[in-house]
């Protein structure tokens, strides 16, 4: 094995950086994408969820059997 000098600085730098505490904070960050879920107003939801949106209108989380994807679901809405 061959040595150079300097080496072993240049593969293990020391860097020093000042990270402010809400990095690590979960407030204020959105849920994470989800490939099997129905997503309103940034929340997921599961297939068969009922939300309620704005005028009352009732929505449900199903499986839209048109669609070949790797996300099948849509919201649909729910007839009274």
């Amino acid at each position: 094995m061959i040595s150079l000098p300097g080496m072993a600085q240049r593969l293990d730098p020391q860097i020093d950086i000042s990270v402010p505490p809400e990095v690590f904070s979960t407030q204020g960050q959105r849920a994470a994408p989800c490939s099997q879920c129905c997503i309103y107003q940034d929340q997921n939801y599961t297939e068969g969820a009922v939300v309620k949106a704005d005028g009352g209108i009732l929505l449900q989380c199903q499986r839209d059997e048109k669609t070949l994807s790797t996300n099948p679901l849509v919201w649909r809405r729910v007839k009274p």
